[in-house]
């Protein structure tokens, strides 16, 4: 598949508890990734600030073609991620950006435009 039908959604607004992204809508949190992406809702994988994200949540992203991974830690800094995650990321050569949210927003929205097969993790509260 060509890479410019893979091109991972920007996302058009990010505020305290809500997100818009390019062909999906609002939401307050995402997983975006080439080609698509989903509101991410944490009870899927039972994902709570501490320990934060788990290898279960990232999987999609690269299910779905991800080289570059964006972890959000969320406005304040209170998402945590798990070392298992990060490790299982490394061991896959993937490369990864653990940002405070509106910060990971700018990162993504740079690789999008420069047209590399991005994934990752947006939460937009705490």
């Amino acid at each position: 598949m060509a890479r410019s039908l893979l091109r991972s959604p920007k996302i058009t607004h990010i505020s305290w508890g809500n997100m818009e992204v390019e062909g999906l809508g609002k939401g307050r949190d995402f997983k975006l990734y080439p080609g698509g992406g989903r509101k991410w809702d944490w009870t899927e994988t039972n994902t709570h600030h501490v320990p934060g994200i788990q290898p279960t949540d990232v999987q999609e992203l690269l299910d779905n073609g991800s080289e570059t991974v964006i972890l959000t830690r969320g406005m304040q800094l209170v998402l945590q991620t798990c070392p298992a995650t990060l490790q299982m990321l490394k061991d896959r050569n993937i490369r990864v950006f653990v940002e405070e949210t509106t910060t990971a927003v700018e990162v993504y929205n740079q690789l999008v435009e420069q047209q590399q097969l991005v994934g990752g993790l947006f939460h937009s509260t705490c």
